[in-house]
């Protein structure tokens, strides 16, 4: 059977792409890119994220 990709946990030091605060959530993106934003930015940016089907996936960092 074959394997499920996944994305690797948030950690420490993965940051928001919009302002550099620690990451909390990880969009995934149908082209195959992936942006991480804070709670914040995610919740901003949630709509839009829908509309380009994005794969959401919130998580606390691993420390």
């Amino acid at each position: 059977m074959p394997g499920t990709l996944t994305s690797p946990q948030l950690t420490a030091a993965d940051r928001c792409d919009r302002c550099g605060a620690g990451a909390r959530v990880r969009a995934v993106l149908p082209t195959g890119g992936e942006l991480l934003f804070c709670g914040h930015h995610a919740t901003e940016h949630a709509d839009r994220l829908r509309e380009m089907n994005a794969v959401v996936s919130e998580s606390e960092p691993a420390i």
